[in-house]
This record gives structure tokens, C-alpha cells and sequence, in this order.
């Protein structure tokens, strides 16, 4: 198929769900991806925030094929070793002591929502079933995860929502104050908003959440699905509070790209699990597990991390120094290489600019341009996507 019947058989067999690029990508190498017609696209948007350690890493493709070689998949019935390889090193670098692997980040926060719920069953509060969750958040898109999103857009069409679910101001402990009730359970937060906007909390703001669970008996659950995995230059956002949570989610870029999620949990509340009380086909399974082992590892290892801070601090003072020769732009926020650049209009027709240029982007909350570049980007790279955005910002 070339590109043009590629696209039409799409939009012929495939449910409409996605407003797609008019481009059929095919091949990656790096933080660049090149379509079916050979057109090169520089990738700052990383499969969102999912290929951290940019296309066809080689560790992470030698251990997938040298794993499918070997043992593809076998029930959660028996011990897997490279699910217990990587239960190991997400705790040594955790604050947690166990570990349920999944697929998806909607998994790993279904997952934590019922340990949260199940954890305050077993203590005898049936009744504490509640979890505040915040304004503009994003927690995936079952049924229970689209709920304790804060974005009716999402939930739009769905009704009845499961019950259970209070929302709040995002950074405001206020609120918080005021939301909290005889059957709430935990709180539930991205330490920084991603689908929201790129929205980055006060320097106490964790730590007065934290306090709050406390001081209220209530679990504090962080959703670290798109925050995590080195993305905002330690290896969970939450490192950089020194706030840990009682509960935490990951997903997206664990398995850099081969689909993988996990929940984190202190041996306080994981114990709520029991034989039964959860489970998952395809979670932990062997090929999943490799790849992420191997995306840790080189994470942890070579270099990313400190790769992370100081490309990321060099692509935030060239966008706030963009941002005095362009009015339009709002606010330059964000941490590490999780960016995002709000302006005064709609940002869709600067992302199309920039798609015909060759730069992958994305728009959140109509108007934050959102960076989530592969974390092995370079400064020459930002120096590239800062070109095509000047050029798109010029022009329109």
C-alpha cells in the first residue's frame, strides 16, 4: 500500500476514536521517525511520552527478540522470572515494597482505586470509598479511571459515572479541606498535570497533600504514568518533593513502548490484594517485563537522567526567550523534558505548521503546546525544533 490507500483502508476499517496526522509512520530511529513516503520528522512528541529512550532503542529491541525467542507468554499462575527482575528494581528505586504489573496506565489506575478501596474494606470502613481527585487531571479512560478524570470532555456521553469521585482545584489544599468527608478514602494526583496542561504545583503543594492524607487517614495515590520513568529528570517526579506516596502508577514509557504499566504499593497497603482479588492476562508477561528491565536499566545507567536536566533546562531558556519576540505565548512551564508552552489562541494550527515542517508535537487544553520528547534528545535537536516553531509562530 502507498500512503493514500494506507490512510483511506484506516479510515475505512478502524473506528474514528483519533484525529489523526495525515502521515503513516513506519520507521524510527533515535528522537526521528520517517513516514512511508520518506519524509523525516523530528520527534518531540515521543509516542506521548512513552519513548523515552527514543525509537528502536537497541538494549531494549535486543532483549524483546532475544525474550521472543525464548518464552512468550505463561499464566500468572507460575513465577516469571523477568517479572520478578523488575518487581526488584522498581522497589530498590521506590519507595514501594510490591509491585502488580499491568498493561496500560487506565489498568494501573483501576488497579490503585481498588486496592484504595479494598485496603479500607479489610480495616472495616465500608463506607470510606471516596477519592478526591482534581480539576483537569487525566487517569485514563474505563469507566472508573474516565470518572476520576477532571474533564468532563472525556466523560461526555458516558453517563451514569461510577460513584465515588470528588473533584478539587488543582494546587489549592483549600479545597482539599473542604472536599474531605467521613467516607473519603485516598487522593488521587498527577504530580504534575500532563493531559491538563502541563500545570506544575507549588513547591509546598505535595508536601500539604501528604500532610492532609495524613492528618485525615486517607491513602495518597500518585499517578505517575506520564511524569515517571525519568521524564522530568529523577527517575519519579515525586523524587523531587521528597513527598512519597502510599500508592503509585506507571505505564506509558516503562516498556518504552511495548506496553507495559505497573502499581506501586507500601507493604501497609498491599497486603488489601490478595489471591483473587485482582488480577491480569497479559500483565507481567515476559516480553513486556524484558523491555522494561532494559529500559531502566538504561535509564538508571548511561546517562539519562542527567541528560534530562540539562537539555531540558537548555530547551526552557530558549522557549522563555522565544516567548519575548512572540506576545502570543502565555507561560513557558514545566520540569525536565516535560514542557509545555500555553498561549493566548488555539495551538492546533501551530502543531499542523510545525507537522509540515517536520516537527511532532502535540496541543493539550486547546492552548499548551506540549513537548515530551525522547529523553536522549540532544541540543541540537532543540536547537532544530525551535527553528520549525519560529518559522510556525512567524507565520501564524
Amino acid at each position: 500500500m502507498d500512503s493514500k490507500e494506507c490512510m483511506e483502508r484506516g479510515r475505512r476499517y478502524i473506528m474514528d476514536t483519533y484525529t489523526r496526522f495525515p502521515a503513516v509512520l513506519v520507521r524510527g530511529r533515535g528522537a526521528r521517525v520517517w513516514d512511508l513516503d520518506g519524509k523525516e520528522y523530528l520527534d518531540f512528541l515521543g509516542g506521548i511520552a512513552v519513548c523515552n529512550l527514543g525509537h528502536a532503542h537497541p538494549r531494549v529491541a535486543e532483549a524483546v527478540a532475544r525474550q521472543a525467542e525464548t518464552l512468550m507468554h505463561v499464566s500468572n499462575l507460575f513465577f516469571i522470572e523477568p517479572q520478578v527482575r523488575l518487581a526488584q528494581l522498581l522497589v530498590e528505586h521506590s519507595f514501594a515494597d510490591k509491585v502488580f504489573f499491568c498493561n496500560s496506565g487506565a489498568e494501573a489506575n483501576e488497579g490503585a482505586i481498588k486496592l484504595a478501596r479494598r485496603y479500607f474494606h479489610d480495616k472495616g470502613g465500608e463506607s470510606r470509598f471516596e477519592i478526591i481527585a482534581m480539576d483537569e487531571s487525566f487517569h485514563g479512560r474505563t469507566m472508573a479511571t474516565m470518572t476520576a478524570t477532571g474533564q468532563a470532555k472525556h466523560q461526555a456521553g458516558f453517563n451514569p459515572l461510577l460513584p465515588g469521585f470528588r473533584h478539587v482545584p488543582f494546587n489549592d489544599l483549600d479545597a482539599l479541606e473542604k472536599a474531605v468527608s467521613e467516607n473519603t478514602c485516598a487522593v488521587m494526583i498527577e504530580p504534575i498535570q500532563g493531559e491538563g496542561g502541563i500545570r506544575v504545583p507549588g513547591a509546598d503543594y505535595l508536601r500539604g497533600v501528604r500532610d492532609f492524607c495524613d492528618r485525615h487517614g486517607l491513602l495518597l495515590i500518585y499517578d505517575e504514568v506520564q511524569t515517571g520513568m525519568g521524564r522530568t529528570g529523577t527517575l519519579f517526579a515525586y523524587e523531587e518533593s521528597g513527598v512519597a506516596p502510599d500508592i503509585m502508577t506507571l505505564a506509558k514509557a516503562l516498556g518504552n513502548g511495548f506496553p507495559a504499566g505497573a502499581l506501586l504499593a507500601t507493604d501497609r497497603v498491599a497486603v488489601a490484594f490478595k489471591p483473587g482479588s485482582h488480577a491480569s492476562t497479559f500483565g507481567g508477561n515476559p516480553l513486556a517485563m524484558s523491555a522494561a528491565i532494559a529500559t531502566v536499566e538504561t535509564i538508571l545507567n548511561d546517562g539519562i537522567l542527567e541528560n534530562v536536566r540539562a537539555v531540558g533546562s537548555y530547551f526552557m531558556d530558549r522557549l522563555r526567550s522565544f516567548a519575548e519576540a512572540y506576545p502570543v505565548v502565555k507561560e513557558v512551564r514545566g520540569r525536565g523534558l516535560m514542557i509545555g508552552v500555553e498561549l493566548y489562541r488555539e495551538g492546533a494550527p501551530v502543531v499542523q505548521c510545525a507537522f509540515k515542517q517536520g516537527l511532532l508535537m502535540n496541543c493539550t487544553a486547546d492552548r499548551v503546546l506540549r513537548f515530551v520528547p525522547p529523553l536522549i534528545i540532544n541540543k541540537a535537536d532543540v536547537d532544530r525544533a525551535m527553528d520549525i516553531l519560529g518559522n510556525c509562530m512567524g507565520e501564524i
